[in-house]
């Protein structure tokens, strides 16, 4: 069965490129995506996890308010009985400040993974087939359609 990843891009952020390319990359590796789109609220992210039992929550923000928009969000999804993996990518955080310091304030706000903009889509989908246990057979096995 294919992993359900949820994917959109949260709060006021209304940029959608970044997520269509991660969409087809991570379709194309096997996984099922629930695209929530752009400008989306914590509560849409929770309740689309809840609704398609997802495996990953995947959250872009590329317009660098990423820290104000994702205040709250982990409590949220606890609140609603998920434990699952969180990934962040994007240009997280106005003023270009050390990369390090970024991603380590994204960790400790309880995201499992954090992604510069110059990460390749293929990173991400290696990242989830690690947190999730996913070995590669297994992924190209369910993306190539049964002959009968």
């Amino acid at each position: 069965m294919p992993r359900t990843v949820i994917l959109g891009v949260i709060g006021s952020d209304a940029h959608v490129v970044g997520i269509t390319i991660l969409d087809q990359a991570l379709s194309a590796a096997g996984f099922d995506v629930v695209n929530l789109g752009v400008q989306t609220s914590q509560a849409e992210f929770v309740d689309a996890a809840t609704a398609h039992d997802a495996d990953a929550v995947l959250v872009s923000s590329l317009y660098g308010h990423a820290e104000q928009d994702c205040r709250g969000f982990h409590e949220q999804l606890a609140a609603a009985d998920l434990d699952l993996p969180t990934y962040i990518g994007g240009n997280l955080a106005v003023g270009q400040d050390e990369w390090t310091e970024t991603r380590r304030r994204f960790e400790r706000m309880g995201f499992t993974r954090v992604f510069d903009s110059e990460t390749e889509p293929q990173e991400a989908i290696d990242a989830l087939r690690v947190d999730l246990d996913i070995s590669t057979t297994e992924t190209d096995r369910e993306s190539v359609p049964a002959y009968t």
